[in-house]
């Protein structure tokens, strides 16, 4: 399967929702589309997904048209999708054979979810007596029990605690070693460095970024520090010609020219005898780049 997105436009009077779009998935692997609020995700995903026609651009599966109601996808909308009046395996059955399956695959597929999500005691009550956290594991199943070949998560973590989150992040790793197609989209963008290979960065319908994230980061350099010392270590950094990005309990942290730059403290800071507990020379994060590049948009 290869998954085009090729030059997707979508206007809504004078206002331009998504400009131009443009983003390809030729393996399996998992794909974030990242933004502000109001960037276009959204939108984006409702196009891909057949539910919003675009002004112009396409989607094609394997170069043929994308046609979402034919094919085998599971979609985790951000927004509550449940009928909060109706039992929850009531409401599942029904979205599964909507995918075309069979009431006993069917059954067979949700008890092995509901007890994979550990929510066995709520196929019988009604959607409005769960939690938001709960509600999301009940989508998710939604978006799982048909086995799709595709995923589009969209902000999948949203609602959940810590433990809860760890369990949605080790259903999707099981996903990728089934070699499924996953988009995502989230603001936690730890989330997304932990699963992305390729992203693409929309801001006001625009793409400020795209590309491999590892190669992205690798076109930064080494030009974050951290340093963490039992002592001041203001006078090595004015001599090094480094001033302070932020400090936080982990640690002082600084932009850096290079690297020389960075080891010049290094060494500064060992020879003042200043114990030192951390020192980190790392590429940019994806927040850090995400924030720079939005930034840079709104400014032009």
């Amino acid at each position: 399967m290869s998954l085009k997105v090729e030059n997707i436009i979508k206007k809504y009077g004078g206002y331009t929702a998504v400009d131009g779009l443009s983003f390809e998935m030729k393996g399996p692997g998992v794909f974030a589309l990242l933004g502000t609020n109001g960037a276009g995700k959204t939108t984006s995903i409702r196009i891909i997904l057949g539910m919003l026609a675009a002004d112009s651009g396409k989607v094609t599966r394997n170069g043929s048209e994308f046609l979402a109601a034919n094919e085998p996808i599971g979609y985790l909308a951000e927004e509550r999708g449940l009928y909060p009046k109706y039992k929850i395996i009531e409401q599942l059955l029904y979205f599964t054979t909507l995918k075309g399956m069979r009431k006993e695959d069917a059954l067979k597929s949700l008890d092995y979810w509901f007890d994979r999500l550990g929510v066995n005691e709520y196929r019988n009550k009604r959607a409005e007596q769960l939690s938001k956290g709960n509600q999301q594991k009940i989508q998710l199943i939604a978006a799982l029990a048909p086995n799709p070949e595709l995923l589009i998560l969209d902000e999948p973590m949203s609602g959940l605690d810590p433990v809860n989150a760890e369990l949605f992040k080790s259903v999707i790793r099981e996903e990728i070693k089934k070699d499924k197609y996953i988009i995502m989209s989230s603001h936690q963008m730890p989330t997304i460095e932990e699963f992305c290979s390729d992203i693409v960065i929309l801001n006001k319908g625009k793409t400020v970024l795209s590309g491999n994230l590892n190669e992205i980061k690798k076109s930064y350099g080494r030009v974050k520090l951290t340093v963490k010392c039992e002592g001041d270590i203001t006078e090595p950094a004015r001599e090094c010609g480094l001033t302070v990005t932020e400090e936080t309990p982990n640690g002082t942290s600084f932009a850096v020219q290079s690297e020389e730059q960075a080891h010049r403290l290094l060494h500064r800071i060992m020879d003042s005898g200043i114990p030192l507990i951390r020192y980190e020379l790392r590429e940019p994060s994806l927040n850090e780049i995400f924030i720079e590049k939005v930034g840079e948009s709104d400014e032009n």
